[in-house]
């Protein structure tokens, strides 16, 4: 078993290396994920699997590269859906995408926007109502293959998307919203994609306060579909990571709290782990 890992070295803030392990080797030629992602996959697999034994020694960060995009799909599970009709004052419109032949994509973060595995995700301070949503990843190359997979945690602001589907890019990109890793694992590594299952906790106070699963067998639309409508009059040259949609949404009265801490695990991928603090209105002003 392998992975693709990104770590963060001395020289290096974004360094792409294949984990076996616990440890980490140099992919011949190939130093980040942007550099992956513009290879076809035949041409990635072969140097992937060729002979390296230079060890590199890093920190493990979240699997990106400085110019990764991170996009999302939503409403792409009937639990989602459902859910979504719960929360909204105009549930109709999440019934019609469901029922759809496009599904709902979104633009969702950037790399600066974006933590790893035990890292701090993040809930608004001006949200009353917050949930993670555990979600598989693909990592898709700039010809539009799938090249691996990962695990997202697209954080969200369910009563601020409730209140107006037009404020779902505020519901859902802010500061700590977005968790990726803890790796990739490359798609030819994987047995039948299309039915691993995925598990999702809170924990609070060391104390379960929700969990559940779900599988990819529920997603309602298929990779090689939603690869199709993202890259419809779009240009990604480095490629780009797609959250896929989640399957587990945490019933009404559920809302995370700092000091919350989520953990998703998907079989054959790995499990991401983050502890929830959160994110102040004047977050601009103190990061300096």
């Amino acid at each position: 078993m392998s992975h693709l890992a990104v770590v963060q070295t001395q020289s290096e803030s974004y360094q792409l290396v294949k984990e076996i392990a616990g440890q980490y080797f140099e992919i011949p030629g190939v130093k980040t994920l942007s550099d992956a992602l513009k290879l076809q996959l035949s041409e990635f697999r072969k140097i992937y699997e060729s002979d390296s034994h230079k060890e590199i020694k890093g920190k493990l960060i979240a699997p990106v590269a400085a110019d990764t995009e991170i996009w999302g799909a939503g409403v792409t599970y009937q639990r989602s859906r459902d859910a979504r009709k719960e929360e909204s004052g105009v549930p109709d419109v999440y019934q019609l995408v469901y029922e759809a032949d496009r599904p709902e994509l979104f633009f969702k973060a950037t790399a600066r926007r974006t933590v790893g595995n035990g890292a701090e995700v993040g809930i608004r301070e001006d949200a009353t109502a917050s949930v993670p949503e555990p979600e598989v990843a693909i990592a898709i190359n700039k010809f539009g293959e799938l090249i691996g997979m990962s695990i997202c945690n697209d954080m969200t602001s369910r009563n601020i998307e409730g209140e107006n589907p037009l404020y779902l890019s505020q519901a859902k990109i802010y500061y700590g919203s977005n968790s990726v890793g803890p790796m990739i694992r490359p798609i030819w590594e994987i047995v039948d994609h299309t039915k691993l299952d995925i598990y999702a906790k809170i924990e609070r106070n060391g104390s379960i306060v929700w969990q559940a699963e779900t599988s990819l067998k529920a997603l309602n639309r298929t990779f090689e579909d939603l690869i199709k409508y993202l890259f419809r009059c779009q240009h990604f040259p480095v490629g780009v990571l797609l959250s896929t949609g989640t399957g587990i949404v945490p019933p009404l009265d559920i809302s995370l709290q700092s000091g919350d801490v989520v953990t998703i695990t998907v079989d054959q991928i790995g499990t991401l782990t983050n502890k929830v603090t959160i994110t102040p209105l004047d977050i601009n002003e103190r990061i300096k």
